[in-house]
């Protein structure tokens, strides 16, 4: 009797395995021909933005113009809070000035290199359930 529980229980749980693999095999494999990679979703927001704005306005905007100006915002907003968190720390006495100035200057002229988590070449996805998308 305990051989044809653990048969079922054994047998369930492989049912499962398979049947969520297949699941998210089809998920994912949904193909980029229709613009659903996130570099075009973002892309066409980018040019739908613009559309938007020249029709409001009258004036046209470069998409290029206008990603660039996206990336520069994010740099000085990612530089404000650096700064802010590195103040939070001096006056919590965690770090000195002199070692805030110093992370802060090791920071400004690190090389830009974008940072890509997850595990290349280990299977469909990337890693942890989703794909590795290089970001530009």
């Amino acid at each position: 009797m305990w051989r044809s529980k653990k048969f079922i229980i054994i047998s369930l749980a492989a049912i499962l395995l398979v049947g969520s693999t297949v699941g998210v095999v089809l998920a994912t494999d949904n193909g980029d021909e229709n613009g659903s990679s996130p570099q075009a979703r973002y892309a066409a927001l980018l040019d739908r933005v613009c559309a938007i704005y020249e029709e409001n306005t009258g004036i046209i905007i470069d998409p290029e113009a206008l990603k660039a100006s996206f990336v520069q915002a994010k740099g000085e907003m990612r530089t404000e809070a650096l700064q802010n968190r590195l103040q939070y720390l001096v006056e919590q006495g965690r770090i000195t000035d002199e070692q805030a100035d110093q992370y802060l200057e090791w920071w400004q002229s690190r090389p830009d290199v974008p940072v890509k988590f997850g595990f290349k070449g280990h299977g469909r996805l990337g890693g942890w359930g989703r794909p590795c998308v290089p970001r530009e």
